[in-house]
């Protein structure tokens, strides 16, 4: 189950995080402004809100891991779209397809992971599939633009990484004829989302603050340095440093969690790394990127890593798990999804992104003030 799920979840960030490197190529090719650009990594993280909700329902008719397959179809069918995205409706369509299918497995995964895992193991497993996600991140920002070069379109650049969907969706699938649909007696009738429950809106909150950090940052980092005057293989190799370190972070922070009561010793700290990243990247951005991007990979991977944990820990069954995420998700992907495009804006309004760094910077601080208040003795979902 464990290798099965690394295999999806390696395929949950390659559809967003292969793009940033060649986002001013394909916006010289299709004439789009830099707000409609940043729309490419906007709308897989709107899909991902809008279609979280959906997952507990479609768990529910197929079966949680039966959802999941559909889920790696999905995105393999809107990442194979790449390669015939002459014109910007058929790239945004694909992509909408591809952050449907991101939707429903990232929501999922949790749930599986409370279902299958033990509590003692729980920070592990998604520390694990942390890993193979931020993992397939690194690897198509840093191949993005050589793909493109060796290839000869950034068209191919972007399909090609339908092949690792295609090696998720055949490791999930044996599995998928296997396993028990999971479906629990009088799940319907507790199914609605936690929509009044005060410790889910806190868990929410946190990760909208985080997701709008984190997607602004994947969408923005490499054009800030071509901007800077850095060629575009450089820029993507940057970006790849910034997502590699959040394969360590976004491992270590889960794994410490199993060890820690109260995850505020965590949260906090990780904030305040990406934060300070933030301010070196606004403020001196040549004195040290390599720096800038590791440091804020590190908080960034390990906010959003233990924000997957809060989903769990706050959650009293597997069915409370799935119910907590499809609410988080909806309402922090939604939010989060308008960061790239503003920072777009940003960047239309003033010329240069480097204002937009000031900003990430002070929604990493009132990220941290929502982790101030994520005590161990929340009431949790049931």
């Amino acid at each position: 189950m464990a290798l099965a799920l690394l295999a999806v979840a390696a395929n949950l960030r390659t559809a967003i995080t292969s793009v940033p490197p060649l986002l001013d190529v394909i916006s010289a090719d299709l004439g789009l402004s830099h707000a409609a650009a940043g729309a490419l990594t906007m709308l897989p993280v709107l899909c991902m809100g809008v279609f979280a909700p959906v997952a507990s329902v479609v768990a529910h008719r197929l079966g949680a891991v039966a959802a999941v397959l559909g889920a790696i179809l999905a995105i393999l069918a809107g990442t194979a779209s790449r390669f015939a995205a002459d014109s910007w409706p058929i790239l945004y369509l694909g992509t909408a397809l591809a952050g449907i299918g991101i939707a429903l497995a990232g929501t999922l995964l949790p749930r599986l992971v409370k279902t299958f895992f033990p509590p003692e193991r729980a920070g592990l497993i998604t520390g694990l599939y942390m890993l193979a996600m931020m993992g397939g991140a690194a690897l198509s920002s840093a191949l993005s633009v050589p793909l493109a070069d060796r290839l000869g379109s950034w068209q191919a650049s972007l399909g090609s990484w339908s092949v690792l969907a295609l090696v998720g969706a055949l490791a999930w699938a044996p599995f998928t004829r296997r396993a028990n649909p999971h479906h629990t007696p009088g799940e319907a009738g507790r199914g609605r989302l936690p929509w009044r429950h005060p410790t889910a809106w806190l868990v929410a909150a946190y990760l909208a603050l985080q997701s709008w950090a984190f997607y602004s940052s994947v969408t923005w980092l490499a054009p800030t340095y071509v901007e800077q005057g850095w060629p575009p293989a450089s820029a993507g190799y940057l970006a790849a440093v910034f997502s590699g370190t959040q394969i360590v972070s976004g491992l270590l922070g889960p794994v410490l969690s199993d060890r820690t009561a109260d995850l505020r010793r965590l949260l906090l700290p990780v904030a305040a790394l990406g934060t300070l990243g933030c301010i070196g990247i606004w403020l001196a951005p040549l004195a040290a990127p390599w720096l800038w991007a590791a440091v804020v990979g590190l908080g960034q991977g390990a906010a959003f890593s233990l924000g997957l944990v809060l989903l769990v820990r706050y959650s009293a069954t597997p069915e409370a798990s799935g119910r907590l995420t499809g609410m988080a998700f909806f309402a922090s992907y939604s939010i989060a999804s308008i960061g790239p495009v503003a920072m777009g804006l940003v960047r239309d309004v003033t010329g240069g992104l480097s204002l937009v760094w000031a900003v990430l910077a002070a929604v990493g601080i009132l990220q941290a003030l929502v982790a101030l208040r994520l005590r161990p003795g929340l009431r949790r979902i049931e």
